[in-house]
């Protein structure tokens, strides 16, 4: 049937239209939120604006939860909202590219550990490659700021546990599992914010835009992750997800006019040919063994 032959494009394009979505909704975050209430206050506002209008769509009470699907929801939550917010306190001081590269060593390193297979490895050697390309790595590493790279780092490591407990919860329904981790999240990271920007979140201004960011960088973006997670293994999409930076160059170019070079273009044509190539075999191995995958199971 044709709609089955175009299904191995659905967690493609759900990844993609995430990237798309948190680059842009990061970057109207970082330009109209930072100066107001900083980068706890920016993750307040994003998260919890996030977790009120999933659990206000979905409502989640409707469904019963197990006891360890609980407890993978709660990890998958609290590993999402540090995920942010180590995130954000990184750019506080060093480069947003920098900080992306660091970051992205944690679903790379998910991409590897899990690799079984010989081609999985050329798929996470071609994103490597790309990424090297695309983002600036010839930065000088002693006038990174410690702290910054410290909260980078940890951003990796919870993005790599973000994908693991996600694909443990991607059996629930997405509604389910996204609304409660938000919720999750939210906690973590909302009194983090309070603490530090105080009554300036109750700013029109800052409510307004918030909400906005929200639903562009976090409600959408998060949503779309796990239609992928349930139709992919973590090295798939941990693959997969290289081609945020990818995504927000071309959106640099298209909206910013920052123009590429020809080496930037090959990095992007590399990672989106890490990623495609990595859906394709994960769809191919899925359609072979679908029930195959017990150490995902809860």
């Amino acid at each position: 049937m044709p709609l089955r032959r175009y299904s191995s494009l659905i967690p493609l394009l759900a990844i993609l239209g995430s990237v798309t979505c948190l680059g842009l909704g990061t970057s109207w975050a970082k330009h109209s939120l930072f100066p107001l209430v900083g980068a706890q206050g920016t993750t307040a506002v994003r998260v919890g604006f996030s977790a009120l209008l999933l659990l206000l769509f979905w409502r989640p009470w409707r469904w019963q939860l197990s006891r360890a699907d609980l407890r993978t929801v709660v990890l998958y939550g609290g590993a999402l909202g540090l995920t942010n917010l180590c995130f954000y306190m990184a750019l506080r001081t060093i480069p947003f590219g920098i900080a992306v590269a660091i970051e992205f060593s944690g679903p790379l390193a998910v991409a590897l550990l899990a690799s079984r297979r010989a081609l999985d490895f050329v798929w996470v050697a071609l994103a490597v490659a790309g990424l090297a390309l695309l983002l600036p790595l010839g930065h000088d590493v002693s006038k990174l700021d410690p702290t910054g790279v410290l909260f980078a780092l940890s951003a990796a490591a919870c993005w790599a546990s973000y994908i693991v407990f996600g694909k443990r919860a991607s059996h629930l329904h997405a509604g389910h599992s996204v609304s409660l981790g938000l919720a999750m999240a939210a906690l973590v990271v909302v009194p983090v914010g309070v603490m530090h920007s105080g009554a300036a979140l109750l700013s029109p201004v800052v409510l307004g835009v918030g909400l906005g960011v929200a639903l562009i960088s976090s409600a959408i973006p998060i949503s779309l992750e796990m239609v992928a997670l349930k139709r992919l293994t973590p090295q798939a999409f941990g693959i997969m997800s290289s081609m945020e930076p990818a995504v927000a160059a071309m959106l640099a170019y298209i909206l910013l006019d920052e123009r590429l070079g020809a080496g930037q273009w090959l990095a992007i044509a590399m990672i989106m040919a890490a990623s495609m190539g990595s859906s394709y075999m994960a769809q191919r191995q899925r359609r072979a063994a679908p029930a195959l995958r017990p150490e995902y199971k809860s």
